[in-house]
């Protein structure tokens, strides 16, 4: 089979490539991306380029989707600008890329559609919108979309375009809502790399208002092997909501890093909530779990502590980032 990743060069993406060409021999790999600031080859630095092939291109180009795509047979969909400070600051590239470029993809799957067996769309949880942190509710595949951001506000247009474009055209595709994930090669603008890379500089640690928000926190190779599942198990049509079981308060999760890396909670500062900062998200993985058969295997504890000694090993690869960041 051959697979083309979106946003292959990115965080995820780039996680989910290496895990697929080391789970599937048999596969190869076409990633296209744009190689924006969060796209960094360094990520796939390594891998069996046998069965791997890199086309630069952004997903915005109907004609870079088309040169990719070809002889494809599944789609992977990563690529999407995802950093919520970001939206704020500047929402338009978040519309054109992923909803505009969500768009081209799925034209150029019904072009191909009696080659493309399977189009898989990687959302969020943040589609949901925010819980209070005193409800027992979760999010699941029947929760109503309740965008609080610009960023999330784009991927429920990108989500929204996927089932209706299937569904008009009758295409064959899936879709996944996902919990914050970590792990290697996490670009250090996001909570837990800038964490643990400020603490190796003590350097003071942000914390938005009170840190009393909460995350559900999934280790990056149990969303790879979720993808797996569903692009093997998953109903064509269906969604799957993947989650970590692992709420966590922010502040809590700082204070972990701290205690992995020996430094003091002196290094916190408190700073001034993010606009409209959602309070909690929460994910019922309970559908994946019965019909894939799928759960995460990392525990909080047991993958923050695989993360930080990552990013300790591999100074080289975060620290020519920061003056990009």
């Amino acid at each position: 089979m051959k697979l083309l990743v979106t946003g292959g060069a990115g965080f995820i993406g780039s996680n989910f490539i290496r895990y697929w060409l080391e789970q599937h021999p048999e596969d190869d790999i076409v990633n296209l991306d744009a190689l924006t600031y969060a796209g960094n080859p360094e990520n796939l630095k390594g891998i069996d380029e046998s069965r791997y092939s890199f086309v630069h291109g952004d997903i915005r180009n109907p004609e870079d989707v088309s040169r990719a795509m070809e002889g494809v047979d599944v789609v992977v969909h990563f690529a999407a600008e995802s950093h919520v400070d970001r939206s704020i600051d500047g929402g338009r590239v978040f519309l054109e890329t992923n909803v505009i470029g969500t768009f081209n993809l799925l034209e150029e799957v019904r072009r191909r559609e009696k080659q493309i067996k399977r189009f898989h769309h990687i959302s969020t949880d943040e589609v949901f919108g925010s819980l209070e942190l005193d409800e027992a509710r979760r999010f699941d595949e029947r929760s109503p979309h309740d965008a609080r951001s610009p960023y999330s506000a784009s991927k429920v247009g990108a989500e929204q375009l996927v089932r209706a474009f299937c569904h008009t055209h009758d295409l064959l595709f899936t879709i996944s809502n996902c919990s914050n994930n970590y792990g290697p090669y996490h670009h250090p603008e996001k909570l837990i790399p800038l964490m643990i890379t400020h603490a190796l500089q003590d350097k003071s640690l942000p914390v938005y208002g009170d840190g009393l928000n909460v995350r559900d926190w999934i280790h990056v190779t149990d969303h790879c092997r979720g993808i797996e599942a569903i692009l093997e198990k998953g109903r064509v049509g269906e969604t799957y909501c993947l989650g970590g079981d692992s709420e966590v308060p922010n502040i809590e999760v700082v204070k972990a890093i701290l205690r992995h890396l020996d430094k003091p909670e002196t290094l916190i500062s408190y700073v001034e909530d993010r606009k409209g900062h959602d309070r909690r998200y929460a994910i019922d993985s309970a559908k994946a779990r019965r019909e894939l058969g799928w759960q995460p295997q990392y525990t909080f504890e047991t993958g923050l502590k695989h993360t930080v000694e990552w990013f300790l090993a591999n100074r080289d690869w975060w620290e020519p980032l920061l003056n990009n960041n």
